[in-house]
């Protein structure tokens, strides 16, 4: 697998502590020695990049991540993005889409998070719309699964719906997180797999360091153990962890959870 960082922020100034999440990560992946499947981590022997970006120019940014992500997944069969904030899953999505339909491959996007993003679009997409916009530019609303989300504006439950696209919700996690799981495996069965993670699916007990909590959410063990399921898919082809505020994270409970799903996913 080959992590990518990308410190791409386009949230009114609100995120501005996401910028140096990435490297956060890595700095506190390299105090976890073995991931619970029992493999040895050693960071210095990963595959890492970072995708330079300008947070000032929006527009430069989305192409160069968009291009610069395109071309991981043309040549590697699992790619990892370290945010930055959700609006990064805009470019890259974007990029897996177009790279698998010109293999005439069927694209397949699972979104943990505790917002819908479907709010009305903007030219750049920011951290609160990204999923609309990208299923206006073309991803297949029918292969979305939106997992966590309790907080929705009232356009955004309209454009959920008429999109007819899919949700589990924390009840049904709490109720049986195995089915759940499964029910995430068959959704993905037989596609390319995206997986974009914002921090905020999980709750602040676990996680109170992003820009916009929500109580009532996932617990830390709920995440680690969706992600080892996912982390056993054949068809996953990406993956990206954002919203992690490393300004915020004093205690380094919120950063040292985005590691952990780190850990699993090697």
């Amino acid at each position: 697998m080959m992590i990518v960082k990308v410190p791409g922020i386009h949230a009114f100034g609100k995120t501005q502590g996401c910028r140096q999440s990435d490297n956060a990560v890595i700095s506190e992946l390299r105090k976890i020695r073995s991931n619970e499947k029992g493999k040895l981590i050693d960071v210095n022997l990963l595959n890492i990049e970072e995708t330079h970006v300008n947070n000032e120019n929006l527009e430069e940014q989305d192409n160069l991540i968009y291009n610069s992500s395109k071309e991981k997944f043309k040549t590697q069969d699992k790619v990892l993005f370290l945010g930055g904030d959700h609006s990064i899953s805009y470019s890259t999505g974007r990029a897996f889409l177009e790279v698998n339909n010109k293999k005439e491959k069927e694209s397949c996007l699972i979104v943990f998070d505790a917002h819908a993003d479907c709010d009305d679009t903007m030219k750049e997409p920011s951290h609160e719309e990204w999923l609309r916009a990208l299923i206006e530019r073309g991803f297949p609303a029918e292969n979305i699964l939106l997992v966590g989300v309790r907080e929705m504006s009232q356009n955004e439950v309209k454009f959920l719906s008429e999109k007819g696209i899919k949700r589990i919700s924390i009840n049904q996690i709490e109720e049986n997180i195995q089915e759940m799981a499964d029910v995430i495996t068959e959704f993905a069965h037989g596609k390319e797999l995206y997986v974009s993670l914002d921090i905020d699916v999980v709750d602040p007990a676990f996680a109170l360091s992003t820009n916009h909590p929500v109580a009532g959410g996932l617990t830390s063990r709920q995440m680690i153990y969706l992600v080892q399921r996912i982390a056993l898919m054949k068809n996953l082809r990406g993956f990206d962890i954002v919203e992690i505020d490393s300004e915020k994270d004093k205690d380094g409970r919120t950063v040292g959870l985005g590691a952990r799903i780190v850990a699993e996913l090697l």
